[in-house]
């Protein structure tokens, strides 16, 4: 049995049919909003003199996995607390995170 699925844009300002979805992001929020021609063109003018004012930054998903860039310092200091907490006879992985509560009995002790 086949299916057909028709995804229909609304116009989220005035209702009626919408030619497109405009994604924004501002104070950190990141939006979207289907819109006809008409007032695509006019969100886009509204903020255009901001735009050209500002300057582009890098999402985070453009900047890669930041695990990769851990400093060695990390590692180490991970390493430290497995071997403590094994020493002080707790449970706790070889990987992966270690618990909160661990950690703050580590810190505590030294």
């Amino acid at each position: 049995m086949a299916q057909q699925v028709q995804v229909l844009l609304v116009d989220d300002m005035q209702g009626g049919t919408a030619e497109e979805t405009v994604p924004f992001s501002i104070d950190g929020t990141s939006y979207e909003i289907d819109l006809n021609a008409e007032n695509a063109e006019e969100l886009r003018a509204a903020i255009m003199p901001f735009v050209e004012s500002a300057r582009k930054v890098r999402s985070a998903k453009s900047t890669g996995n930041r695990r990769r860039n851990r400093p060695s310092q990390n590692r180490q200091r991970t390493a430290d607390i497995r071997a403590w907490a094994k020493q002080q006879g707790k449970e706790v992985n070889d990987r992966g995170r270690i618990p909160a509560s661990i950690v703050a009995e580590y810190e505590a002790a030294h």
